[in-house]
């Protein structure tokens, strides 16, 4: 059978990133409590295509992942990008797994389990050189109350559930958890997925004597992430979804080196 990708290509232009993307995928994760967690990831694979190559060989990278489907890690991130550099021969390589977490908490007062799911996504590439860049990202829901309308108000305060993007560099491994952990410690209060009545008194109470601005929340988050010389870049953006307002307040900081 002619095989018409593997024909030339005459227009003498190249392409940076090509392949497939939104395959859903069972994978596991590493889980600092249990070990593993299995969730069902969305992934994107991609290759660069040099000027006088027609097309890739798409189902390769359903199969060079079908390899490494046991376990999502460093080690087999980079044994991933490796091997679709080789196979599809290509300079560079790019995946991208993103997935839902789940993290068990504890309500405050009554102690009900309850569990959360964090939006995690890990990015990976590959150069010619051999050079591995991965991006660990995590998003985490919170509450913040306005210290403004705090502060003027003769009773009450306005509040919103907000959400915190920490994507993270770093030199050895680092876990989603110390990532939530970090985060919902810089909130107002952090988020529950049950509550009873004594929990409600609890984490309402908590947020009003905490108020945080959406600056506020984006800098302690960053302070933190500074202090850690395992994190070599990181990138913060807290967006606060305004309950008296029609837009969201919004604030970002980049620290580190860029590989």
């Amino acid at each position: 059978m002619i095989d018409i990708q593997n024909q030339p290509d005459y227009r003498n232009i190249p392409i940076d990133k090509v392949g497939i993307k939104g395959l859903k995928y069972p994978v596991k994760v590493l889980d600092k409590k249990t070990g593993l967690q299995s969730t069902v990831a969305q992934i994107n694979m991609y290759v660069d295509l040099p000027h006088q190559s027609k097309g890739t060989h798409m189902s390769r990278f359903v199969e060079i992942l079908h390899l490494f489907r046991t376990k999502v890690s460093l080690e087999s991130l980079t044994n991933i990008l490796e091997d679709m550099k080789e196979i599809l021969e290509a300079q560079s390589s790019h995946i991208e797994i993103t997935f839902p977490y789940f993290i068990e908490k504890r309500s405050p007062e009554t102690d009900s389990k309850g569990l959360m799911d964090y939006t995690c996504s890990i990015f990976g590439s590959s150069n010619e050189r051999a050079n591995t860049d991965i991006i660990l990202k995590v998003a985490v829901p919170v509450t913040s109350v306005c210290p403004c309308s705090k502060e003027i108000s003769e009773y009450g305060a306005h509040n919103q559930r907000g959400e915190v993007l920490v994507s993270t560099r770093f030199k050895k491994f680092i876990w989603i958890e110390d990532i939530v952990d970090l985060v919902e410690a810089s909130a107002s209060c952090d988020i529950f997925s049950v509550l009873k009545r004594e929990d409600e008194k609890f984490v309402t109470e908590k947020a009003y004597d905490n108020p945080k601005f959406v600056e506020d929340l984006a800098r302690d988050v960053a302070k933190t992430l500074m202090e850690d010389k395992n994190i070599t870049w990181f990138s913060v953006s807290a967006e606060n979804f305004e309950s008296i307002h029609n837009h969201s307040a919004y604030a970002y900081i980049e620290k580190g080196s860029v590989s």
